[in-house]
């Protein structure tokens, strides 16, 4: 999963428990999540285990998520703006990786994935 590389830091270092998306991956089975901090830094730094899902109307995900959100209340509003739905990826268990990884030991290539991209 392709992250800014400030809230990359932020859930490794545990300060933000949740991953804000408008959309979910479709295979709800997904148990971890790797993480690829985007430019500048183009890495990948580490991963997360997924904890749960949390679909909801966006004024009631921010009650539920904005102790350990890791953003403004301003951020997710704009973020979710004219939305009806909105979207958290619960992390767990977080592992950061002594040496980062280059992104094509994972895909093969270098593009990264512009939402999900699944590996075995």
């Amino acid at each position: 999963m392709s992250i800014k590389p400030e809230y990359a830091e932020k859930i490794l270092n545990g300060d933000k428990k949740f991953e804000f998306r408008k959309i979910l991956p479709k295979n709800r089975k997904v148990a971890k999540v790797i993480i690829y901090a985007t430019m500048p830094v183009g890495k990948v730094i580490g991963e997360f285990e997924i904890s749960d899902f949390i679909s909801t109307s966006p004024s009631e995900l921010w009650c539920i998520t904005k102790k350990n959100a890791g953003i403004t209340k301003s951020f997710f509003d704009d973020y979710f703006n004219n939305r009806k739905t909105a979207h958290a990826i619960c992390v767990g268990m977080v592992k950061r990786y002594k040496k980062e990884k280059r992104l094509e030991d994972f895909l093969g290539n270098k593009q990264a994935p512009q939402s999900f991209f699944y590996i075995n």
